[in-house]
């Protein structure tokens, strides 16, 4: 095996653990065991566990970008738009154990947290960009702010994923979700073809 694939290896049990487990309890022993290495090979590759819980942390970050994003030229508001937020709440819910331990772990280890919520934070900055686009490109209308918007549906994406679990009751049927939050935000901000009495 290679030195690569040790450490993808390595990364991707880190993970696992730390979901499960936290940062106290995400061992250097029980995630080497669960990587099927030793700790001296652990060591070799990251020099400490908070070294390779901060790389594991950024790298599943730039994992969850790839694939997600939007066209540089809006062209069909809906269809992109459709897209980018089933792809990102599939991600999320992916993700929901990592995300839930950081955001409880937030006032001792504030650092992963940051960390886990760079991938949003960048996903959430480039629906913003895309939305001055939208605007600029006469597909949207309306006096709202493109930050106040893309915060909304952002926001209703990471409800649903963590919350359906534990109160289905709350959200829409999971088949039809993500097509009614996006045709509700394309008539919140006023899209092309969304308009009451457009067709």
């Amino acid at each position: 095996m290679s030195g690569t694939e040790v450490r993808d290896q390595l990364l991707q049990a880190a993970l696992r653990v730390y979901a499960v487990s936290g940062v106290r309890g995400a061992t250097t022993r029980r995630i080497a065991h669960e990587a099927g290495v030793n700790e001296v090979t652990l060591f070799r590759h990251f020099g400490s566990k908070d070294t390779l819980l901060q790389e594991a942390l950024a790298w599943e970050s730039r994992q969850v970008i790839e694939g997600i994003g939007l066209p540089p030229e809006p062209v069909h508001p809906q269809q992109e738009l459709l897209e980018f937020c089933r792809r990102q709440h599939r991600v999320l819910l992916a993700s929901g154990p990592l995300i839930r331990t950081s955001m409880a772990e937030f006032g001792e280890h504030p650092e992963a947290t940051r960390l886990v919520c760079q991938a949003p934070v960048r996903l959430a900055e480039e629906l913003q960009q895309y939305l001055v686009r939208l605007r600029v490109k006469g597909l949207a209308a309306g006096d709202w702010q493109p930050r106040a918007a893309a915060a909304m549906l952002m926001g209703i994406l990471f409800s649903d994923a963590m919350g359906r679990e534990c109160m289905p009751e709350r959200f829409p049927p999971e088949q039809d979700a993500i097509a009614q939050y996006v045709a509700l935000f394309l008539r919140a901000i006023g899209a092309a073809g969304t308009v009451p009495g457009s067709r």
